[in-house]
């Protein structure tokens, strides 16, 4: 059984149908594509799986559940996590901080035992301060735990977005275009983050990007959206090699 189904979804603005008859199965363990030119329906794919939008039709299922429609903190709990194309970190919060958000999925106390400093809040506390500590040495970001997420580069911010998302423990993990603002260096090194995300996580990932080389070089299978609608589907190296593909995406 695939991780993430999706079955002829599809939503529509007013009169504009911004994507129909999406499919997709993406197995457990996955580092999978989605791909297509500026306006095809990535983001809105995104959206729909991560509850910001409700689809017009068709049908989401994570692990053989149908989470179709149901509100983003839900489905953060049913195991779909996410970064953004323009990135969302609380800039004004510790890169500690940041991540122990993520972790408050799992860590929970009342409002009184925060309020009145029970033991339990110094237990939670305590676990969480460890536990985002781990994550962030997975980053080579534990030397600036304390340090304001507005004042990292621009590269580790991203890095930080992604520590925060895998502490909510998702089954499955959304990129939106993780790379975008890079340089060639910052790719490279993000390329190989991925990787050991996949690896070191056991984690299921499915990416938006433009960057073709980073495209090639790690997703495994991809999707081609164009006008909302699926072009092309299948191994990496046989969908870049489409014709349609490269007239529709590589402008050739």
């Amino acid at each position: 059984m695939a991780l993430l189904e999706v079955k002829n979804l599809g939503i529509s603005f007013g009169g504009l149908r911004a994507v129909d008859g999406f499919n997709i199965n993406i197995e457990k363990g996955q580092l999978y594509g989605l791909i297509g030119p500026n306006g095809a329906g990535k983001t809105t794919v995104f959206n729909m799986l991560t509850g910001v939008y409700k689809p017009s039709d068709g049908t989401i299922f994570l692990d053989g559940k149908n989470i179709t429609g149901k509100k983003t903190i839900d489905i953060n709990r049913q195991g779909i996590a996410r970064t953004f194309q323009n990135i969302r970190l609380f800039k004004d919060l510790s890169v500690l901080d940041n991540v122990k958000v993520g972790l408050h999925n799992h860590y929970k106390y009342t409002a009184g035992t925060g309020i009145f400093r029970l033991p339990k809040f110094f237990r939670t506390e305590k676990a969480m301060d460890e536990k985002a500590m781990e994550l962030l040495k997975v980053f080579e970001l534990d030397g600036q735990a304390q340090v304001l997420a507005a004042n990292l580069p621009y590269g580790k911010q991203r890095k930080l977005e992604i520590a925060r998302a895998l502490a909510t423990e998702p089954k499955l993990l959304l990129l939106d275009e993780p790379a975008a603002g890079m340089n060639p260096n910052e790719t490279q090194e993000l390329m190989d983050t991925i990787r050991f995300v996949q690896k070191e996580f056991n984690m299921t990932i499915l990416l938006i990007e433009h960057d073709m080389k980073l495209v090639s070089g790690i997703c495994e299978a991809l999707t081609v959206l164009n006008f909302g609608e699926v072009l092309a589907q299948g191994r990496t190296g046989a969908v870049l090699n489409d014709p349609k593909v490269i007239k529709a995406y590589l402008g050739e």
